[in-house]
Formats: structure tokens, C-alpha cells, sequence
């Protein structure tokens, strides 16, 4: 399995069970599709109520559970084209652990496991039988960005991330409202489906012009889960000196089982 390194948080969950460097593709975001081209109206005093009450009901729509396991067929690209297919499963105890479970669907062979705690990180690499044991920083070194361990918690379960109360601009039409929310670390650009009261769409660029760092992640296919709405399908776009793009379609998914995360390190694994 080819190994790569994206530089954000979005495919964090890849980066974790692939390699260290990164594929140079001169591939950029066009100008049309920056956020300084989408027409917004100027926030007056009247629009703070109806940006609070929308915030408010996105935050409403948040997932909160106890447990969670999915079956999830993974499909990336990068410069060289399509990459051998995956399919992750993932079990998750809510702010204890993630545990993953990466099988190369090709060859139907267990690639690599995972587990991420508050604190720590650990991989095994069955393929090259080498285990590595990492503080939980080793996600904000793979992603160039404050990554907690909530911030992958509520990438996995499909609720908003990098999300404050600093809306700048918004318009709003029939099916959807867009905000302009100016953060720390990115311009997230986000719209929001207002049927559901869940996101769309959310395309992060970041405030450091130097950095021409863009993600873009979509959420589709939407299905009810006790009165919240859980996004079955996800579309994740990174773009810096190097572009990748990923597609996450949940084939099943349950909430508040009762599970197990086995994690044993074989005796004649190498530990990095």
C-alpha cells in the first residue's frame, strides 16, 4: 500500500495509517471558487438574532452518544490516480477512544489497526509488522494544526467542525444559508442545508495567505438517527502544495452497543 501525508485534519483518519511525505502535484483551487467571490450581505444589527437562532439550531443538531461503530469503503486520489480500495471500520467510545480497523479490500487482508486515546496514539502496520506508539500530538504533526482528540471524535461521527460564533457575512436563499465564519486558523465558508439544520458544505482556507492551505469536505445522503440527522456519505477535498481527495460512505453504522477494542502488540513487532 502506497502511503501519503495530507496536511489537514480532514483525512486525518488516513494520514494516521499512512507514511510521512507528501506527493507534490502542481494542482490549485481556482479564484471562482474562493470565498472572497461568494456575494453575502453586510451583517446589520437586525441579522445577529436570525445568525444566533441558525447557529443554534446547526448546534442542536449535534450527535451525542455513548458509543459508535461503522463499516466505512474508503476511496482516494491522488496525482497518480485512484488508490487500491480500503474499507475502515470504526468503534468509538465517546471521549476514551477511537479504534480502527483498516482492511486493503483488493487483497482482503487486515493493513492496519488503530487506536487514538486522549493522550496517546498507537498503529499497528501489519503488512511491515511494526508498531508505532505516539503521544496524541502525533495528530497535530501530522496535520500541521491543533487536532484533539474531540476534533477527530466529531470528524468520524459527521457533526461540524472548526465552527465559532464569528460569522462575518451570510446570504440565505431558498434551500440553504451560507456564513462566512473568520476563526483563528480558517475562513470557513460553510452552508448549511436548512431543512435539516446540518451542514452542507464546509470549505476552509486558511487565514495565513503564505499557507494557500484549502479544504473543502461535503456531507451528503443524510438519514434520520433518533430526531438528528447523520451524514452517511462525505466528500473531503485537500488542497496545499499537494492535492488528495476522499470519499467516506458509511454501509452501516449503530449507536450505544456495547463494544470491544482489541489492541495487542505481537511479540515480533518492531516498535518505532
Amino acid at each position: 500500500m502506497k502511503f501519503f501525508s495530507p496536511l489537514l485534519l480532514a483525512i486525518s483518519i488516513i494520514t494516521i495509517v499512512s507514511c510521512h511525505s507528501t506527493r507534490k502535484i502542481n494542482t490549485a483551487l481556482s479564484k471562482k471558487d474562493t470565498t472572497q467571490m461568494i456575494v453575502v450581505k453586510d451583517i446589520h444589527n437586525d441579522s445577529l438574532d436570525f445568525i444566533k437562532q441558525t447557529l443554534h439550531a446547526l448546534d442542536s443538531n449535534r450527535i451525542d452518544f455513548n458509543t459508535f461503530s461503522a463499516k466505512v469503503k474508503v476511496d482516494v486520489w491522488d496525482k497518480d490516480g485512484k488508490e487500491p480500495d480500503l474499507t475502515v471500520f470504526i468503534r468509538m467510545k465517546k471521549d476514551s477512544v477511537i479504534w480502527l480497523l483498516v482492511n486493503a479490500t483488493v487483497v482482503s487482508f487486515e493493513a492496519f489497526r488503530v487506536m487514538i486515546t486522549p493522550d496517546s496514539v498507537k498503529v499497528l502496520n501489519r503488512k511491515d509488522k511494526v508498531v508505532e506508539l505516539r503521544s496524541v500530538n502525533y495528530l497535530q504533526e501530522l496535520t500541521h494544526l491543533p487536532v484533539k482528540f474531540s476534533t477527530m471524535q466529531d470528524l468520524l461521527i459527521g457533526n461540524p467542525i472548526f465552527i465559532d460564533s464569528n460569522v462575518v457575512s451570510y446570504k440565505k436563499n431558498q434551500d440553504n444559508i451560507t456564513m462566512l465564519i473568520v476563526g483563528a486558523l480558517f475562513k470557513n465558508l460553510l452552508t448549511i442545508n436548512s431543512n435539516l439544520n446540518a451542514v452542507a458544505n464546509s470549505k476552509m482556507d486558511d487565514v495565513d495567505p503564505t499557507r494557500n492551505r484549502t479544504c473543502n469536505i461535503s456531507y451528503g445522503n443524510y438519514e434520520k438517527w433518533d430526531s438528528k440527522n447523520f451524514p452517511k456519505f462525505r466528500e473531503i477535498s485537500v488542497v496545499e502544495k499537494s492535492k488528495i481527495d476522499v470519499q467516506m460512505d458509511f454501509k452501516q453504522y449503530s449507536f450505544n452497543e456495547t463494544l470491544n477494542y482489541p489492541f495487542s502488540i505481537p511479540k515480533n513487532y518492531k516498535v518505532q
